[in-house]
């Protein structure tokens, strides 16, 4: 294949000018180093790529860069053994669009180590509605079974269900054999999220927690990707010996529990870092992506599909909580 002169990419600067992003075009010398080089077909909106293309979050290490933590595409030209062209690929996390040049381009330059082949039993377009938040949902649930989470000790419950990571947390583990429970403030979309697999629905208002360091349990496990008072909340309310996967701060950073529910219960509190997942790891959550854990309702999941030309546009109503399952970004 051959590699087009020039290309378009959303490139993000932060200099003496001013923080400001849009389309640019470029040629293949201004792109990080990296052996594999695709012609990119998909890539997806995170809710840290909406911080990193309005500058209202440090997400970039350094500029200028090209925005975009998930891409996938076709080779066309590697010099690694590992790679063909023609083959379809896909990164997500991995220092894209913090550390080196992101998916939001026509073309993008990738390091062998973080490219990954596209598992059997998945399209290209599929591997990007999932993309980050995918695999971040599916590492909660590998990190959990891992600490040997079962379906039959109960119902887990998804916080924040209603957008990427929590939409697809509900459908993967209704996937799995797991009784999903949805906490979100978006009570329209309990429809939707029961569609997805949930069992039940709660509104956020209506969440009281209690304010012992124990209250009786409710659930199994949990995923939780809003933080601070959810996250504290949920700490005393799992049953004994339960997992709750932290892999998101919607609400903030801070935690305010006891040790109480950790040492009287059993119940461990695990972090779920995607970014920096090993390759080993990586490639086990793909596999089972592709195939046991796969979600039927991956086009009921992709609520939006934008180009390069509309992307700008999802970024502000995503900050402000508008956001709906996942929205695709078609690049070929």
């Amino acid at each position: 294949m051959s590699i087009a002169s020039t290309f378009r990419a959303f490139r993000i600067h932060n200099d003496a000018q001013g923080y400001r992003a849009g389309l640019e075009t470029l040629t293949l010398d201004a792109l990080s180093p990296g052996e594999v080089v695709i012609k990119v077909a998909h890539s997806s909106v995170n809710y840290k790529d909406a911080l990193a293309g309005t500058g209202k979050g440090k997400i970039l290490r350094q500029y200028p860069m090209n925005g975009g933590i998930d891409v996938a595409g076709y080779v066309v030209a590697s010099t690694d053994h590992r790679f063909r062209e023609g083959d379809a690929v896909l990164c997500t996390g991995s220092g894209l669009s913090e550390t080196r040049d992101g998916g939001y381009s026509e073309y993008a330059r990738l390091p062998a180590q973080w490219t990954i082949p596209l598992p059997a039993g998945m399209t290209l377009r599929e591997s990007m509605i999932l993309g980050t938040a995918g695999f971040t949902a599916a590492l909660s649930l590998y990190r959990m079974e891992q600490n040997e989470q079962r379906p039959d000790m109960g119902p887990v419950v998804v916080t924040g269900a209603s957008g990427g990571v929590g939409s697809l947390a509900i459908a993967i583990l209704a996937k799995a054999g797991y009784e999903a429970h949805a906490i979100t403030g978006k009570i329209d979309q309990f429809d939707w999220l029961i569609s997805l697999g949930a069992k039940q629905c709660i509104a956020r208002k209506e969440l009281y927690w209690g304010q012992r360091p124990l209250e009786t349990s409710r659930w199994a496990g949990a995923i939780d990707n809003v933080g601070s008072e959810m996250l504290a909340g949920l700490t005393r309310v799992i049953h004994p010996y339960g997992n709750i996967a932290s892999c998101g701060l919607a609400a903030g950073h801070d935690l305010a529990t006891t040790v109480m529910p950790f040492i009287i219960r059993g119940v461990s509190l695990l972090g779920i870092a995607s970014a920096g997942t090993a390759r080993h790891t990586r490639e086990r959550i793909w596999e089972r992506l592709a195939g046991e854990w796969k979600p039927a309702q991956l086009d009921t999941i992709c609520t939006r599909e934008v180009t390069l030309d509309t992307l700008p546009e999802v970024f502000d109503g995503m900050l402000a909580g508008g956001s709906l399952g996942r929205t695709l970004v078609n690049i070929a």
